[in-house]
């Protein structure tokens, strides 16, 4: 399985990157703006997006919109922005940061089983 990691964060990223193998995804993408992130989608469509809401520049917000109009991949944000996601995603499972491995483990369960 494939994802693409929306992170401007470097330490973050490869976190995020553990957890997923641990679930079972084998390769990433990762991106540090929308336009790398909306890029590498059309590159490789993941099977899972995990994004967080700021980036430089853009907005992970903004990346997932464009990316899911053209083919519905489940998203977990992962955010130090918890609220904003919640009020304009409520569609997508929200992870404020910092987050807990068990919790990002349990939020791809629930959008892998959808």
């Amino acid at each position: 399985m494939h994802a693409l990691i929306i992170e401007d964060d470097d330490l973050i990223a490869i976190a995020i990157e553990e957890v997923l193998r641990n679930c079972g995804f084998k390769s990433f993408d990762f991106a540090v703006s929308l336009d790398q992130a909306v890029m590498a989608a059309r590159q490789r469509c993941p099977e899972l997006i995990t994004a967080d809401i700021e980036l430089k520049p853009g907005s992970g917000i903004d990346a997932v919109q464009t990316i899911c109009s053209e083919k519905p991949i489940p998203v977990i944000f992962i955010t130090g922005r918890a609220d904003d996601a919640r009020s304009r995603m409520p569609q997508h499972p929200v992870l404020s940061k910092p987050f807990r491995v068990s919790d990002v483990e349990a939020a791809v369960r629930e959008v892998m089983s959808q």
